[in-house]
């Protein structure tokens, strides 16, 4: 029961949140496909392949993260009783760990096509070396926007079996998403990482932060706006892209860089963000 504990808490598991964020986009790109592909028992499968897939690939991100900062968690006051900050469990046990997730992941992987597999191949680039980040540059948020949303790619491809450039146009409106909530995110941990010395857009622009992640999130909504306006004569995606407009106003209106708890809590208002935003998307297919 105690390594179950442990093993929970190494791959944040009981935090569904992150796993979430990686899986909306996902669903995004299928919903996007599904519009024009109109096979619904594909479009059902592979929702639940992405989701499953994404909540492997994410837990064993976070294992990697935490071997890698582990020397790093221990002088940040949120993180500094993670497993491996707190010897709770040894780095070759959590390698073991991330083994087994990325053969899971893996497995399902291939049930996709040929390029899908390749993507995901090169997924792993990224996932694996974004810890990495924010020792050498101030913009580690902005390489979490181009890992997170490659599922975005991903699953269009699963479907269309190409590449078109409409797809990275989506892909772009997302990195600015991510680029937005996890500068909120990183504001909860300011003071700590400038003691340590690592670098975030929380820390470059903390006297301007609010405008920041407005900049971010106008540059997100106003890309996908004038992207859905061009690809449909209906308007019934108005209403959950509105939906998902509120929350972005609702996360910049609550957060205040002084109080950790309420960066925490914008930042989670992303699911619904996601959740809304996959509405959007199935609109296409009314």
């Amino acid at each position: 029961m105690k390594d179950f504990k442990i093993f929970i808490n190494l791959t944040r598991l009981n935090r569904p949140i992150g796993y979430l964020l990686l899986f909306w986009p996902c669903s995004w790109g299928l919903a996007y496909a599904y519009s024009l592909d109109k096979n619904q028992d594909t479009f059902l499968y592979y929702i639940v392949l992405f989701f499953f897939g994404a909540v492997l690939m994410r837990s064993a991100g976070c294992i990697v993260n935490d071997i890698i900062d582990k020397e790093l968690d221990k002088k940040v006051k949120r993180t500094k009783n993670r497993p491996l900050a707190a010897n709770l469990i040894s780095v070759k046990k959590a390698l073991f760990y991330v083994i087994g997730l990325c053969g899971l992941a893996f497995l399902i992987l291939i049930q996709f096509n040929f390029i899908t597999i390749l993507l995901g191949l090169a997924s792993m680039t990224f996932a694996f070396s974004y810890p990495f980040m924010k020792r050498i540059t101030y913009w580690p948020q902005l390489f979490l926007g181009l890992t997170f949303n490659w599922g975005i790619i991903m699953a269009w491809v699963s479907i269309s079996n190409n590449l078109t450039l409409e797809i990275f146009v989506i892909y772009l409106s997302a990195i600015f998403w991510t680029l937005g909530y996890d500068t909120i995110y990183g504001a909860q941990d300011i003071v700590d990482d400038e003691i340590i010395g690592v670098k975030s857009t929380s820390i470059k622009f903390k006297s301007m932060l609010k405008k920041f992640v407005i900049i971010c999130y106008s540059l997100n909504f106003t890309i996908l706006l004038f992207f859905f306006l061009n690809k449909t004569d209906t308007l019934y995606f108005l209403v959950p892209l509105f939906a998902f407009l509120l929350t972005l106003i609702y996360q910049i209106f609550i957060f205040k860089k002084e109080k950790p708890k309420t960066c925490l809590q914008a930042f989670k208002i992303n699911n619904f963000s996601g959740f809304y935003l996959f509405l959007s998307f199935l609109t296409f297919s009314l």
